[in-house]
């Protein structure tokens, strides 16, 4: 007696036969034409599969991608987002900086009163160096977020797409995310780290001024090329170690737990994918941000903001390393907090504008939801 051997079905053609069987109980197809009906179905569905097959190995191109889920579209999309989140919170980040330099040993002067707290430094800076100085730096700090936010949002999207593990409920390994989260977050940053030495710079300006000190620089142009001439392309990237590790733990903080909240509230909680849901992943990503990145923020500013000699070596501090340990022995632990409460208050509403921005032009262009 001959035995038949079975033929092998594909995931693919399960798959399809499955959906034919669904697609047929909810036309609700007399049963006298199911077996035909279904037949020509999966006909269909074969060649449907062929066709995949074919062009998997190169034979037929594969079927265009719209712009909108194009890779450059969502760095346009992410950049525009950034660039608006900025200009709404950066008065707050000009605040948290100016916090968190002073009573830095070998570089303030004693002739200025030392700003107390949040509302005393944005009045001081009113005040002193008027209105529009809240926004001195702003410059340098749209171009970082236009290779920070563009390159971060990307490769995390590509990196969670294409190497997390998804659960039959939609979540993704915690794990997974938070190493994705540093990595990219990390690479963006390195990238970017130039233009947020400009940014640092360019922000104490004014109180150097009030403390009689010499302007070094006058725009973020002369910023950037006073910098390469003094150290070259090492002295571009001064500080930029610890600004690594901040913007790891930020982006830990910030997009990491975004993705993982929202993707919680949505999926498990079957919390609508709507304004107020976004509010409450970026409040949350907002705290956990600034409480992982403050201490490294705080090493990141006063490295940057230190002179150099002609060597691009730092007078003050030899690396991320010393300027943590005597920054703890000269002012005690909670220095390296110093600026939190500002920190905090920028770092929400900024994820809170930058994720509303972002989501909403992604639904309005017709881009898959983040």
């Amino acid at each position: 007696m001959v035995q038949l051997r079975r033929r092998k079905v594909t995931p693919e053609q399960r798959r399809m036969f499955s959906l034919v069987q669904r697609r047929i109980r909810e036309w609700d197809v007399p049963s006298g034409q199911q077996e035909e009906k279904q037949y020509d179905f999966v006909t269909a569905a074969r060649m449907n599969s062929n066709r995949m097959v074919v062009a998997q190995r190169g034979v037929l191109p594969p079927p265009k991608q719209h712009f909108a889920d194009a890779v450059w579209f969502k760095y346009i999309l992410s950049c525009c987002a950034a660039t608006t989140a900025e200009m709404v919170t950066y008065p707050l980040d000009l605040a948290k900086t100016r916090l968190q330099i002073q009573g830095e040993k070998g570089l303030n002067g004693n002739t200025i009163r030392p700003y107390r707290g949040l509302a005393g430094t944005g009045v001081g800076i009113i005040q002193e160096e008027g209105f529009l100085k809240l926004w001195q730096g702003i410059t340098p700090a749209v171009y970082r977020h236009l290779i920070y936010s563009g390159t971060r949002m990307v490769l995390y999207e590509k990196v969670r797409d294409h190497l997390f593990t998804t659960r039959p409920d939609g979540t993704r390994p915690v794990w997974q995310a938070i190493v994705g989260g540093i990595v990219v977050g990390g690479i963006a940053q390195f990238l970017a780290s130039p233009a947020d030495l400009v940014k640092v710079q360019m922000q104490m300006e004014g109180r150097r001024r009030l403390e009689g000190k010499p302007p070094r620089i006058h725009s973020a142009s002369e910023a950037f090329f006073r910098i390469y001439g003094a150290g070259g392309l090492r002295g571009l990237w001064k500080g930029c170690m610890p600004n690594v590790y901040r913007s790891a733990l930020v982006n830990l903080g910030d997009l990491t737990t975004y993705d993982s909240v929202k993707r919680f509230f949505v999926n498990s909680w079957n919390f609508p994918d709507t304004y107020w849901t976004h509010a409450l992943c970026s409040a949350c990503s907002g705290l956990i941000g600034a409480t992982l990145g403050t201490p490294c923020d705080v090493v990141k500013t006063r490295v940057m903001n230190q002179p150099t000699d002609n060597r691009a070596r730092g007078l003050l501090y030899r690396n991320s390393v010393d300027c943590l340990v005597k920054t703890v022995n000269n002012e005690g632990f909670w220095a390296l907090y110093k600026g939190f409460f500002p920190c905090w208050l920028r770092m929400g509403p900024w994820s809170l504008t930058f994720w509303l921005t972002y989501e909403q032009i992604r639904n309005a262009c017709g881009t898959s939801a983040f």
